[in-house]
């Protein structure tokens, strides 16, 4: 899992597995800090335009209805990515923006 993210980061055509891999961790894995930790190294490095930065902010949501909360770090990415995608959806996809709705749905923030 964590290579297939690793490459990914490094190599833009592996970014269709890396993707697979952060939804199946973010849906399936039992432990917060390692799927929020993934979403973090994706939604920073992951460069702009490329789909892992609103999938990231999409994980990030799924981790909150989960997981019922989220880490101060994880709190500040979905916010900024959401924002991102406001203003440039070229930057960053819609998805973030449903992942910031999930956030504040399931966190009761903002």
């Amino acid at each position: 899992m964590t290579e297939a993210l690793e490459r990914a980061l490094r190599d833009r055509s592996r970014e269709g597995e890396a993707a697979g891999v952060l939804v199946a961790i973010a849906l399936n894995d039992d432990d917060r800090e390692f799927v929020e930790h993934w979403c973090l190294e994706v939604g920073t490095r992951a460069v702009p335009g490329s789909p892992l930065l609103g999938l990231a902010g999409l994980c990030l949501g799924h981790t909150a209805r989960r997981f019922g909360r989220l880490g101060l770090r994880a709190l500040a990415l979905v916010e900024s990515l959401a924002a991102r995608a406001e203003a440039d959806p070229s930057d960053v996809d819609g998805r973030a923006l449903d992942g910031y709705d999930d956030v504040r749905s399931f966190l009761h923030l903002w």
